[in-house]
């Protein structure tokens, strides 16, 4: 009796795994907005520990000239793929943790499949455009334990665009700077002081920022905590950490705004799996 219950467990359990194996999406690569033919590296499809994905949106305007006044291309592929497979060998390599050489793209599609990766990064989140459904998806994501950073937004308008869409995944929460000595910024390397991680297009320009007449000089974290006082949107206002990692091995790009994009990268993540 005992073999037959151990059995029937075993195989319950076969199922599960099975179930979960086929929600999940296999590795899928789309065109991007500045690269379209990148190497892959050899892993796409090995299971790892962790994968971080990458967020798939709807943009304003359909890629075309929008809210904003201008746009063109799939924003959400910028700095794609480029900059997600310099950082994630670099997380395997500078952390214990088993990552995945190769982001996941995902979307708010209403399957279940964006469940399956509980760390999403969102880029150009200034040209996104959320409807009610793919809101309550992200919520829920988010309410389930995912957690969401958004890079290389700058400026009034784009953070208007970016507001407009979070606050209708989450209408009551406030956003807020997080303090230097939030455990975020602590997790593994400590970065009470942070400098502003310029673009390509803003160091060709001699500066640091971009849209400098319209609120884009100065840089931002900040964040939005879940009830429990979770970190689970991490918001880089005004900074271009994918740029950073996008040209990591790039010798005119200055090697400490990498280094503290991969460290900001780094103890963000390990927040998350430790929060």
């Amino acid at each position: 009796m005992r073999l037959r219950a151990v059995l029937l467990v075993a195989l319950l359990g076969a199922f599960g795994a099975w179930g979960v194996l086929h929600a999940q999406k296999p590795f899928k690569e789309y065109p991007g907005f500045e690269y379209t033919n990148f190497e892959v590296p050899p892993d796409a499809n090995v299971p790892h520990e962790w994968t971080r994905a990458r967020l798939k949106y709807t943009q304003y305007g359909g890629g075309g000239f929008g809210r904003r006044g201008f746009g063109g291309g799939n924003r959400w592929t910028m700095d794609y793929p480029r900059s997600d497979r310099h950082l994630l060998p670099g997380i395997a390599r500078l952390t214990r943790i088993d990552a995945r050489s190769v982001e996941q793209v995902v979307e708010l599609d209403n399957s279940d499949d964006i469940y399956n990766w509980p760390t999403l990064y969102g880029v150009e989140v200034g040209y996104w455009s959320l409807n009610d459904e793919e809101a309550r998806q992200l919520r829920e994501y988010l309410n389930r334990g995912g957690f969401l950073m958004v890079d290389d937004f700058h400026g009034n308008t784009e953070w208007e665009i970016f507001e407009e869409g979070i606050k209708k995944v989450f209408p009551d929460r406030d956003i807020v700077d997080l303090p230097d000595a939030h455990p975020i910024f602590h997790t593994l390397y400590d970065l009470d002081h942070r400098i502003q991680v310029p673009g390509e297009a803003a160091l060709s320009n001699g500066v640091t920022y971009e849209q400098g007449n319209n609120g884009g000089r100065d840089p931002h974290w900040r964040g939005i905590y879940d009830n429990k006082g979770r970190v689970v949107v991490a918001i880089c206002h005004n900074m271009d950490l994918g740029d950073a990692w996008e040209h990591a091995d790039d010798a005119w790009y200055p090697a400490e705004m990498t280094g503290l994009a991969y460290r900001i990268a780094i103890n963000y993540f390990v927040y998350d799996f430790t929060h």
